[in-house]
């Protein structure tokens, strides 16, 4: 098989920095298809297809916001004020005027007060509500008070009269979401308290994932010599599903070329997105950029980036392709950094990367100038209650146990040599938002 691939390298040597690996990326992403309408309990993750607007007001009336009675006073009543009580209002059975149909409107006049627990609907006529601590009540307790006994204002009452409006959290008609957000527990709640049990969805995008080596075997199973036990994949899929993606084929297979262009091709059919790790160096093995450049296009290979930069991009029978590195530590970095955004970007919503602030070192970190660099760090609260950023042990590539407990992706400079503790550095924030 011919190989150009591998005797030319038209990428800058050092390849390309982050923030411009990922800019090509999201350009290359073509604007999502079709959607589907699901139910609310299937929404959460999701990402909303169209505008979802309010179909009537919510809550719909006018609501106590607090436990006490309801009066019609056009101002604020003083001390000694006394009210008849006239009726009763809780949540799911407003007031009504004892007597039947033909015992006059359901209307609070001034001069009477009726008891209304919180969220129940107020009376047509009702202005404020007095909480029950400033309320004495004649033959009973403020909050049992008896059928018909009068009530006194035994406190000072404020200006707030403690009632939500009718359209608090929604107008009719009021667009709730746009189209292009993800789905957290707040918006579904939102969304089925206005009403809203089914929506249009963007539609996930189905990952093909490809884990390439000779020398890989499946835990559980007995090594060969120079053998080591698969991990990628493990480690890939589990990322994947925490930030909401399913992997819907993985293939471990050996590093011949053929096996591997049929994979490829395999992937590529069932697939929306084809992500492999492993053969993506330049080395006698590596076959999985050569491949590419065969069966559909390189975008970019290399990224200026520590750990990550055997990356490659492009375009394999009309899916975007990701080569992630075959060291475990820098596939699931250049995943997170560059593979998410465009997953998210798949599904038709603006990625969101991980939240970045500024945080001082623990202790001092030993490297030397290269290129940028992701440290995986922890998180610590240091003596006087101030964030400090530590890192522990070996950062190489290939060491899984960097990422245990990482809370932190220190954003390191390509010049910077030794820093010394106190040091300020950005950091990216290894946490999701929970609602």
């Amino acid at each position: 098989m011919a190989d150009p691939a591998r005797s030319s390298e038209p990428f800058p040597a050092e390849g390309l920095p982050l923030e411009q690996a990922r800019q090509r990326i999201l350009e290359a992403i073509a604007a999502p298809g079709a959607a589907e309408r699901l139910p609310l309990a299937s929404a959460l993750g999701r990402v909303s297809a169209e505008p979802v607007r309010a179909p009537a007001a919510v809550p719909g009336f006018r609501a106590a916001i607090l436990d006490g009675y309801a009066i019609a006073e056009a101002s604020v009543p003083q001390l000694g004020h006394t009210w008849p009580l006239v009726g009763r209002s809780s949540p799911g059975a407003p007031f009504r005027r004892a007597g039947g149909p033909g015992a006059g409107p359901d209307r609070l006049e001034p001069g009477e007060a009726i008891r209304i627990l919180t969220g129940a609907p107020l009376p047509e006529g009702a202005t404020r509500v007095l909480a029950q601590e400033l309320v004495e009540v004649e033959g009973g307790a403020a909050d049992r008070p008896a059928a018909a006994s009068p009530i006194r204002l035994a406190r000072e009452a404020s200006a707030n009269p403690w009632i939500r409006a009718a359209e608090e959290e929604a107008a009719a008609g009021q667009e709730l979401l746009p189209a292009g957000v993800r789905l957290g527990p707040a918006d579904l709640g939102r969304l089925a308290g206005c009403g809203v049990a089914e929506l249009a969805l963007r539609p996930r995008p189905r990952i093909g994932l490809l884990v390439s080596g000779d020398e890989l075997v499946p835990a559980g199973q007995p090594r060969g010599p120079g053998q080591i036990w698969e991990s990628n994949g493990t480690l890939l899929e589990a990322l994947l599903a925490r930030l909401g993606y399913a992997v819907a084929e993985r293939r471990l297979v050996g590093d011949a070329p053929e096996t591997l262009r049929a994979a490829l091709l395999e992937l590529a059919g069932g697939c929306d997105v084809v992500v492999s790790t492993g053969g993506v160096s330049a080395g006698d093995s590596d076959w999985i950029r050569p491949l590419l450049a065969e069966l559909g296009a390189v975008d970019f290979w290399k990224l200026f980036l520590k750990p990550g930069r055997p990356f490659a991009f492009g375009e394999l029978g009309g899916r975007p392709f990701f080569g992630l590195p075959g060291n475990p530590v820098a596939a699931a970095i250049t995943a997170l950094q560059l593979l998410w955004p465009a997953l998210q970007a798949l599904e038709g919503a603006e990625p969101q990367l991980l939240p970045r602030l500024k945080l001082r070192l623990a202790a001092d970190l030993k490297r030397g100038p290269g290129r940028p660099e992701l440290a995986r760090a922890r998180l610590q609260v240091g003596p006087g209650g101030e964030l400090l950023a530590l890192v522990e042990g070996s950062q190489a590539s290939s060491r899984i146990g960097s990422l245990q407990g990482a809370d932190l992706l220190l954003e390191i400079p390509a010049e910077a040599g030794t820093l010394a503790a106190g040091s300020e550095l950005w950091a990216q924030l290894l946490r999701l938002p929970l609602f």
